[in-house]
């Protein structure tokens, strides 16, 4: 089950670990994601989520977001809410 996409990455920062992606749907902080693209397809847990370098708890579709991940991904990979 992919779940419902709520945006693409489009950038990925990897000194960091982060992804950009523009929202689709809401999404907050313990929500599950999985992202799948190329030969990735996996789930992470949503530990922090940043607007503009400020931390945040929430955010609504058509905010621009930045979510730490664990695996090394690229521009237009999809990303589902679970």
């Amino acid at each position: 089950m992919e779940g419902k996409q709520i945006g693409e990455v489009f950038n990925f920062f990897e000194h960091v670990g982060v992804i950009a992606l523009e929202l689709t749907a809401p999404l907050k902080v313990g929500d599950t994601i999985r992202i799948v693209g190329g030969d990735k397809d996996f789930e992470e847990v949503v530990d922090s989520m940043q607007i503009e370098g400020k931390n945040v708890e929430k955010a609504k579709k058509g905010d621009s977001v930045g979510i730490k991940i664990s695996e090394k991904v690229h521009k237009g990979y999809k990303v589902y809410k679970v």
